[in-house]
């Protein structure tokens, strides 16, 4: 007897208002902020990343390239997805992030980084979500955060939890700028939201606050002059032209969020583990400088910090007190002149030919110049030639 050839199984029916309840519980279950859903094959943003990329905007950030065809189309990156469901979760600060700018003697942390690592607090909680999407309404899963070739941003915008405004970031209507997203791609066909439009109009706040013009217009994004690359992904000095600019921002930087007047309905987070740690709200410059490699990562233990390493780190806080005319700082920032890394010793130079004076630093430069390191070797030379101190 021949075999029946096997028939595929109908699609699960979802009813909505049954869907609906269940995302909204399980948003405020989980201590997510806000929810959408996205059809994937609604994402038009390729043109724009492509622009992007070809422009080389991006720097030395080649994940973004290698997986392109994959962010322009979330269907390449998983052919089986028929919808994504958006997540928003509040990080909300409970201080103007502004106004620690000021304290030239502190360090300026992105709000984002005072805690805990966002990715693991939420992809625990989208796994836990979409187990139970998956238990309620069949289907398959993959759940993202910000570590695979996803345009959070954009899907986001599109399943109506905001707009991307003029600083490419998300914006929402009810919740302001300080949110961290994630996605769960089903096999379901579920709903789509509608999405959100524009609510940016004619400010430029965002724009105009920017130390370093990132932004060469409304809604595109430079990269290389973002100081939040500039002191994350750049595993390079930091070019010259930028480090004075970056005033005491060690790790990233919140102006363009800060800025948003959107923020007016922003509230404070409610989920513990990202309410910042007082050590790393205003931490002193001096106690920054005086970590070795073993202090740092116990210190940064469960932090996104950790990742860019030690060596990265202290050249941004050497960048920060060599434009924090603090003169206490020169004894911490002389002691890495004899620094293992080469990358520390060179920042260690440039911030000296700022907290110096001319007569001390000329000294300096002939007691101590002996650097085996040619790129070191290049930042005292043109310290010296910038100040007028050539021997």
């Amino acid at each position: 007897m021949a075999a029946q050839a096997e028939i595929p199984a109908e699609p699960r029916t979802v009813d909505p208002a049954r869907l609906k309840k269940f995302l909204a519980d399980e948003t405020a279950r989980l201590g997510f902020s806000a929810h959408g859903i996205a059809d994937p094959a609604d994402l038009s943003t390729g043109a724009r990343l492509f622009e992007f990329l070809s422009l080389r905007r991006h720097g030395s950030m080649e994940w973004l390239a290698d997986r392109a065809d994959e962010r322009a189309d979330p269907r390449t990156l998983w052919p089986e997805a028929r919808s994504v469901v958006m997540l928003a979760m509040n990080y909300g600060p409970d201080d103007d992030p502004l106004e620690l700018l000021a304290r030239k003697d502190r360090a300026a942390i992105s709000v984002y980084a005072r805690n805990r690592d966002y990715h693991d607090l939420i992809k625990g909680r989208l796994k836990e979500f979409a187990g139970r999407l998956v238990a309620r309404f069949g289907g398959d899963v993959k759940v993202f955060v910000d570590t695979a070739p996803v345009m959070e941003k954009p899907l986001a915008a599109l399943s109506g939890l905001g707009w991307q405004g003029k600083h490419t970031n998300l914006v929402s209507r009810d919740l302001g700028s300080w949110l961290f997203l994630g996605a769960i791609f089903s096999t379901l066909d579920l709903p789509a939201d509608a999405a959100e439009s524009d609510h940016c109009g004619s400010c430029r706040a965002c724009l105009d606050i920017c130390p370093t013009d990132a932004f060469p217009a409304p809604y595109q994004l430079d990269a290389r002059r973002c100081i939040s690359y500039l002191t994350i992904e750049a595993k390079e000095q930091v070019p010259r032209e930028f480090r004075p600019l970056m005033g005491n921002r060690i790790y990233g930087c919140d102006d363009c969020l800060a800025a948003c007047p959107w923020n007016k309905f922003a509230e404070t987070t409610n989920e513990a583990k990202l309410r910042a740690r007082h050590d790393l709200v205003a931490p002193p410059l001096a106690e920054l400088l005086g970590l070795d490699d073993p202090a740092f990562r116990s210190f940064f233990s469960g932090s996104p910090i950790k990742r860019i390493g030690r060596d990265r780190f202290i050249r941004n806080v050497l960048i920060a007190a060599g434009n924090s005319a603090e003169a206490q700082l020169v004894e911490p920032v002389r002691a890495h002149l004899a620094d293992p890394s080469p990358l520390v010793r060179g920042m260690a130079v440039w911030a000296l030919s700022r907290l110096l004076p001319s007569a001390e630093f000329r000294a300096l430069a002939t007691s101590v110049r002996a650097e085996p390191d040619t790129d070191v070797e290049e930042e005292w030379r043109i310290a010296l030639e910038e100040t007028g101190k050539s021997p």
